[in-house]
């Protein structure tokens, strides 16, 4: 019979990161504070955001949300892979390793959805900025959170779902420092075109269309303010945009520097190198991007030093 060599995993082993055991030490103290500066930054973002009245407005509503979702992106493979640096045990159970591969999706896709809703805001405030707080208004804010949300939950949901009717044979070792959604499909003994299919459909979607969006909103937000007809004006105008474009540059360049670079041939070694700098670089990085060149975000920071008052109108 077909299913007589199948059998259902209790856990699965993951290889983790392609370091020497000599050096794991060294690695486990590095991803430590860099994780621990990754929670610390973007807290203190949110932190800056809810005390400070000034930043009460729609950009930075969505940038805590951002920062909020960096925390949780970073916190649900981290973790889990400094545990297994430091105990040099790489299981984990079934059930948290679909757990964790809900969440690593959900999180990653809602990173693209805010990215796409920050620069709609900044293509209203530079293009229409006369009816920004008429098109921006609360409201419009929420829903388009709340979509991004449903959205990627649903997203992920498909996932996992259909990841859970597999069977899953002897073979258990997961060539990743997480649950990877691409590679648990080639470990199961069952028919897996339809997962395939929804991972590239489905990814596909939440990557392109998001990013189309970006795009549009920087064409049009480029070309608005080429019009300007002072060189202060314009570099204003970019000035505005300009974190907003960092961290666009570096969450997507990531994926072409990666995925078109000769150098490397390794698929595994992109898969992982490309998933540090999801999980741990950008999301550490960002705080320092809104920090350094945002303006409102530094006499945020200053008046918190200073003690002021921030609810204080």
């Amino acid at each position: 019979m077909k299913g007589v060599n199948q059998s259902s995993v209790s856990e699965f082993l993951l290889l983790g990161l392609p370091i020497q055991p000599e050096h794991q030490g060294m690695f486990f103290a590095l991803f430590l504070g860099m994780y621990l500066t990754t929670v610390l930054g973007n807290l203190l973002i949110i932190l800056l955001i809810r005390l400070d009245s000034r930043l009460h407005t729609p950009m930075y509503f969505f940038l805590s949300h951002l920062a909020l979702t960096d925390v949780s992106f970073s916190s649900v493979t981290i973790p889990k892979m400094l545990v297994n640096m430091y105990t040099q045990d790489q299981s984990i159970p079934y059930e948290a390793c679909i757990t964790q591969t809900y969440f690593f999706m959900f999180f990653a896709c809602i990173d693209n959805f805010i990215l796409a809703v920050m620069a709609y805001d900044r293509y209203v405030a530079i293009c229409n900025p006369l009816y920004y707080i008429t098109i921006m208004r609360w409201e419009l804010c929420i829903f388009l959170l709340v979509g991004s949300w449903l959205l990627s939950c649903a997203n992920a949901l498909s996932h996992t779902l259909l990841l859970a009717q597999l069977c899953f044979c002897a073979d258990n070792t997961i060539p990743h420092f997480f649950c990877d959604l691409a590679a648990l499909p080639k470990l199961s003994c069952s028919n897996t075109s339809l997962n395939e299919l929804v991972i590239f459909t489905s990814g596909a979607a939440v990557v392109i269309f998001p990013l189309s969006g970006i795009l549009v909103s920087y064409c049009r937000i480029g070309v608005t303010i080429l019009r300007f007809p002072t060189v202060k004006g314009i570099y204003k105008g970019f000035s505005t945009c300009g974190a907003h474009l960092s961290v666009i540059f570096l969450f997507y360049g990531t994926i072409v520097v990666l995925y078109f670079s000769p150098s490397l041939s390794n698929s595994n070694d992109k898969d992982i190198i490309a998933s540090v700098m999801y999980t741990v670089v950008t999301p550490m990085l960002n705080p320092f991007i809104y920090s350094l060149r945002n303006r409102d975000m530094k006499e945020a920071m200053c008046r918190l030093l200073r003690g002021q008052m921030f609810l204080s109108k």
